[in-house]
């Protein structure tokens, strides 16, 4: 019997170094996770022996384990990179084939979709045509890079402090003459076509105390025929909010066949009349132009931001990941992933920072779980196992040589 423990146990090493070898070989591969191998005695069962006296007949390899580790994260340049810290794994579809991975080196192929190096397609969460994400099974990523549609401004808010110090000017309002109004101020506002207008506001005192009329200019063009509101305030400077009627209702004129969507609300509320300079605090409106996407931001919870050329953003998806009641049951298929089996059990599908699922980092790659040093010393133990067995062969068969040299 000792060939075969001897034979056995050469088997075995030589798996082992295998296993060794696979995991050295893949130190720098993203995402990868290490191997080990289990092993298992072997005995042969009989009514007749004694389990006292039972002696096994070698070794055999029970399995080849995979190790879910975290890796290291190591920063990099680019922001679809993405690494999970915690637990979780990847969808991703090939045609409609599902497969399993912790390799987060993404980019968008020509149609838009977030891609990894062998062309399988990341899935999460869509948005609908209102920017909301819808929830259900998760589909293919697909980034709009369509223009952003540009909106007409709908409001518009100031917050200022007029200068009580001042007189009323003398003469009729004139924009292009200073002496005709006390203070100005400008804001970009946008139609429906996404086209700028410069609009400037007037302030000019009252002779009545406390009190200032609002002059609007679209261009330089005057808007109306006189004011669009009085503003009133209170003795201690406060807004005499219930005197001035804000917000003010502003029409703006179309031009070029673009609308400004009816009358806009002007609000002043905050504004204060004190004895100091003329300031402005805030000055917010809420339309904008069209925009071209210039880049994509991933948060930790996998939502994914596309920033345009108009300084504004919009929710492109999603990423899902996925948890297995059995990661250890997940079958390896190459290129970093893994498939499900009855023995992972049902896959878990959820959100970033979910139940069992790690948050994310943009930027940044999750390397493979693989201790170089560890995998070194546990090479020489295998190879010393594998001299071993060997001389167990060796010996058996000095013994059966004595025996037939028996005279």
């Amino acid at each position: 019997m000792g060939f075969q423990h001897g034979l056995s146990g050469l088997n075995a090493a030589a798996r082992n170094l295998d296993v060794i070898g696979n995991n050295v070989a893949n130190a720098n591969t993203i995402g990868f996770k290490q191997g080990r191998a289990e092993f298992a005695d072997i005995y042969a069962g009989s009514v007749t022996s004694s389990s006292s006296t039972a002696i096994g007949i070698g070794v055999n390899l029970a399995a080849v384990t995979q190790q879910f580790g975290q890796g290291n994260i190591t920063a990099t340049n680019s922001p679809l990179d993405i690494a999970i810290n915690g637990g979780g794994f990847f969808r991703m579809s090939n045609n409609g084939s599902i497969a399993y991975t912790r390799n987060g080196q993404f980019q968008l192929d020509r149609n838009g979709y977030m891609v990894s190096s062998a062309g399988s397609r990341l899935t999460g969460y869509p948005v609908d045509a209102i920017g909301q994400i819808t929830a259900g099974a998760p589909a293919e990523l697909r980034m709009s890079t369509s223009d952003l549609s540009p909106k007409p401004t709908s409001e518009i808010g100031m917050v200022l402090n007029l200068d009580a110090r001042k007189t009323a000017p003398v003469g009729t309002f004139d924009p292009s003459d200073a002496s005709t109004y006390t203070s100005t101020t400008s804001i970009n506002v946008y139609d429906s076509q996404g086209n700028a207008y410069a609009m400037s506001v007037y302030f000019v005192k009252s002779a009545t105390p406390n009190k200032w009329d609002v002059r609007v200019a679209l261009d330089g063009t005057t808007v109306g025929t006189g004011p669009v509101g009085t503003l009133t305030f209170n003795a201690d400077g406060s807004l005499d909010t219930t005197a001035s009627s804000v917000p003010f209702s502003l029409t703006l004129p179309n031009t070029n066949g673009a609308t400004f969507g009816g009358a806009i609300p002007l609000d002043f509320t905050g504004t204060t009349q004190f004895g100091s300079v003329f300031g402005v605090n805030a000055a917010t409106q809420d339309g904008y132009a069209s925009g071209k996407l210039t880049g994509l931001a991933i948060d930790q919870s996998g939502i994914i931001t596309g920033r345009y050329s108009n300084g504004q953003t919009k929710i492109q998806g999603q990423i899902a990941l996925v948890a297995f009641p059995n990661s250890q049951g997940l079958t390896p298929s190459g290129g970093n992933q893994w498939v499900e089996t009855t023995y992972s059990g049902a896959p878990l599908v959820g959100t970033p920072g979910g139940s069992n699922l790690g948050m994310l980092q943009s930027g940044a790659l999750e390397e493979s779980n693989v201790d170089l040093t560890q995998e070194l010393v546990n090479m020489i133990t295998a190879q010393r196992n594998y001299q071993a067995n060997a001389q167990t062969i060796k010996t058996q068969d000095q013994v059966l040589q004595t025996l037939v040299n028996l005279r």
